[in-house]
């Protein structure tokens, strides 16, 4: 069946999916990864593809930007698709003074001045968690990489707001050891847990918020984009018997 926001059939989804926050990266991801790949939503321009990557179906599908969007879709993936496992791939804006322009950050966890997952629970403070497994299948890879790629495994924050900052917070989130702000991962966390699927969140650091420094050129973005993804489609396809991901 359809929903309001994903026009698939039952059965189009692969059990993971790769969720990119631009639908434009999502169409790119599929036709990198995997040649056979179909368009099987388009619902408001968010695009969605199911293909094969060596023989192991795979999803991709844009998120949207910020956490309403990326619960909604989410949501509709496990309740109404049967999705088991999403990995967030995307970017974030490191905060913590070790955390370099291009470096890799896997979300072990999300802080967030958000509400939405205040909610779900009353009178309990939820911690949007990854799930063990996607996290232990993208730590491993990341630590028998032969590149000189850095990635960083901690918190994050998921912000409401990208421009809005209250005076002082992310300098406080930085003395308690969280890396990078973004967008989305506490809320899709949130989802996980509440259908008991696995989420995970792998991000390349596109700048830094706390300190000045160079830019990345769209070269540099491009390549960098290229260590997270292997990771998170490691972590896609942990349970299958391929070796860590290899890009085409």
């Amino acid at each position: 069946m359809t929903t309001p926001h994903i026009s698939a059939s039952p059965g189009d989804f692969a059990p993971a999916v790769l969720f990119p926050g631009d639908p434009r990266r999502a169409r790119k991801i599929a036709q990198q990864l995997m040649p056979d790949a179909r368009l099987i939503s388009d619902v408001r321009s968010m695009e969605a593809y199911t293909g094969t990557y060596r023989g192991i179906p795979l999803s991709v599908m844009g998120s949207g930007m910020g956490m309403p969007s990326a619960t909604i879709y989410a949501t509709e993936l496990f309740e109404v698709f049967d999705v088991q496992r999403i990995i967030r791939v995307g970017t974030c804006g490191g905060i913590h003074p070790d955390v370099n322009i291009g470096d890799t950050v896997i979300a072990m966890g999300a802080h967030t001045t958000s509400a939405m997952n205040s909610q779900r629970i009353p009178h309990v403070h939820f911690s949007a968690v990854a799930s063990w497994q996607l996290l232990h299948a993208a730590a491993h890879a990341a630590s028998n990489r032969a590149d000189n790629t850095t990635v960083h495994i901690g918190t994050v924050l998921s912000e409401d707001h990208f421009y809005f900052k209250p005076e002082g917070l992310l300098e406080r989130l930085q003395n308690y050891g969280t890396l990078a702000v973004e967008m989305e991962a506490a809320a899709l966390y949130g989802v996980a847990a509440e259908y008991q699927r696995d989420a995970l969140a792998v991000l390349t650091v596109s700048d830094t918020v706390l300190q000045d420094g160079p830019n990345m050129t769209p070269e540099q973005r491009e390549s960098r984009f290229q260590d997270a993804l292997r990771l998170a489609l490691t972590a896609a396809l942990h349970n299958s018997d391929l070796p860590e991901a290899e890009l085409p």
